[in-house]
C-alpha cells in the first residue's frame, strides 16, 4: 500500500508515535498514517520533548511494514536517513524552503532546528518487521509561538520564507517522498541513500565535527557516512565509526 492511502487524524494526542504502535498492534496496514493537530507529549530522541503547539507545525507518525528476506530489522539502520531525505525533499518542495540535514535525526536551516525525525522498531510475534518515523516540523511558529528557550535554536518554514505555509499541502509532499525513498531503501538502494545524505548534510566531508557520547567527546574530521549509516570521523588518523545510538549531540566548525 503506497504511504498516506490511510490517514488518521486527530485534534489532539499525547504523540502521534505512541498512537501508531498502538494501532500496529491491532493490525494497521502499512503506510498508515497518523497525524495530530497537536501534541500533548510529544517525544524526540532520547526522551526529549517536542513542542507541538495547536494548529502551527506538522505532527506526523508513518507506519511501515516489510516482509522477508528483509528480515524483521533489515532496513531499520538506514530509516532516518531516508526519513530525513524525504522531510527535506517535501519541505522545499511545498514550500520552497531549502533545509540541511543534521545527522542523524534532524531539518535544520541557518543552524537552526525545523525538523526533528523519531524512528521506533514495533514486533508481534510472527508478524512481519513494522517501524514508526515520526516526523515533526516547525511550520507557522512565529519566534513567540517557541518556548523562550528555544528561540535561539528553533525556526519554523514560516521564519524562514516569510509567508504562511499550507500544512496539508507539506503532508501530501511528504507521505509522496516517504514512499519513493522508503521503496528505493528496501529494493537495496543504499548507496544511493547515503550519497544523496551526505550531499545535503550541514556539513560536508572535511568538516571538523565533535560528537558528544556516554565517554565524552569525540573530536575529528568527518569522513562521510558509513554503509551502515554510521558517522565516519578520522581521529588522530583512525577513522572511527559512530552509530546513532552512540551520539548524544553533534557540533561543527
Amino acid at each position: 500500500m503506497t504511504i498516506g492511502t490511510i490517514v488518521r487524524r486527530f485534534e489532539s494526542l499525547a504523540s502521534t508515535n505512541d498512537t501508531a504502535r498502538d494501532l500496529i498492534r491491532g493490525g494497521a496496514a502499512h503506510g498508515t498514517v497518523v497525524v495530530a493537530d497537536e501534541q500533548t507529549h510529544g517525544r524526540g530522541t532520547r526522551g526529549r520533548i517536542w513542542h507541538s503547539p495547536r494548529g502551527l507545525g506538522l505532527y506526523a507518525s508513518f507506519i511501515l511494514s516489510w516482509e522477508e528476506p528483509h528480515g524483521r530489522d533489515a532496513p531499520f539502520p538506514l530509516l532516518p536517513l531516508a526519513a530525513g531525505l524525504a522531510a527535506a525533499e517535501a519541505v522545499l518542495e511545498s514550500s520552497g524552503a531549502a533545509v540541511r540535514l543534521k545527522w542523524p535525526n534532524d531539518l535544520v536551516h541557518d543552524r537552526k532546528k525545523l525538523g526533528g525525525i523519531l524512528t521506533e522498531t514495533v514486533f508481534r510475534a510472527g508478524s512481519p518487521g513494522h517501524a514508526v518515523i515520526g516526523i515533526g516540523i516547525n511550520v507557522n511558529h512565529r519566534k513567540p509561538d517557541f518556548p523562550a528557550e528555544l528561540r535561539k535554536t528553533a525556526i519554523s518554514i514560516r521564519l524562514v520564507t516569510g509567508r504562511e505555509a499550507d500544512r496539508e499541502a507539506l503532508l501530501d509532499c511528504l507521505c509522496r517522498a516517504l514512499d519513493s525513498w522508503y521503496n528505493l531503501l528496501i529494493r537495496g538502494g543504499r548507496e544511493r541513500i547515503i550519497r544523496d545524505y551526505e550531499e545535503r548534510m550541514a556539513f560536508p566531508p572535511g568538516t571538523n565535527v565533535r560528537a558528544a557520547t556516554a565517554r565524552g567527546e569525540t573530536a575529528g574530521v568527518f569522513r562521510g557516512l558509513a554503509r551502515d549509516g554510521r558517522l565516519r570521523l578520522a581521529v588522530a588518523g583512525v577513522t572511527e565509526s559512530l552509530s546513532f545510538a552512540e551520539v548524544q549531540g553533534l557540533d561543527w566548525d
